[in-house]
């Protein structure tokens, strides 16, 4: 008797194998896939993360991978820093938008790339995801429009535990 996969299983098990590929490519160690979310260290550049892609929409037409991550650099005394890289460039003047839940958070940043304004927006952004079951970033887009990247935060937290902890030791 032949084991089948469930499509819902499949579908995650191929999600992960795409975090984390390129990961591995790049010379990274895997410290685990938790989910929707993994965690990495890249000892060649002394850093950790925790990154995730967002759920299916309209960023497969992207000419890059958009991304959430939060980044552990110890020798630049960089822990919990927030980036993302959105689906689409902003309309210059424009930013973006997290939500997580009834939370709001403007992001700095311009193009295709936004962070948190300062550490204690870092510290309240992962607090949020800590408790967060979605997050989605909202922005008008360079090309005209808007857009919306959806993350789920299913494994969020211990991804993000285990790149600072991945990070502990990097000097």
């Amino acid at each position: 008797m032949r084991h089948r996969v469930p499509a819902r299983a499949f579908r995650l098990l191929a999600a992960g194998a795409l975090l984390v590929a390129p990961a591995v490519a790049a010379g990274r160690d895997v410290l685990g896939v938790f989910q929707r979310w993994g965690a990495f260290r890249d000892a060649e550049q002394k850093r950790c993360f925790a990154i995730a892609q967002p759920l299916a929409g309209g960023w497969q037409g992207s000419p890059w991978r958009p991304f959430a991550a939060v980044g552990y650099w110890p020798q630049r005394g960089l822990r919990g820093q927030i980036n993302m890289r959105l689906s689409h460039q902003l309309a210059a003047g424009s930013g973006a938008t997290l939500a997580i839940g009834d939370q709001r958070f403007a992001l700095a940043g311009g193009g295709a790339d936004v962070w948190a304004r300062d550490r204690k927006a870092d510290a309240a952004i992962i607090a949020a995801m800590r408790s967060g079951r979605t997050m989605s970033i909202a922005g008008r887009a360079r090309a005209g429009g808007t857009f919306t990247d959806r993350y789920d935060l299913r494994g969020a937290a211990t991804a993000i535990d285990a790149a600072a902890l991945g990070c502990a030791r990097l000097r």
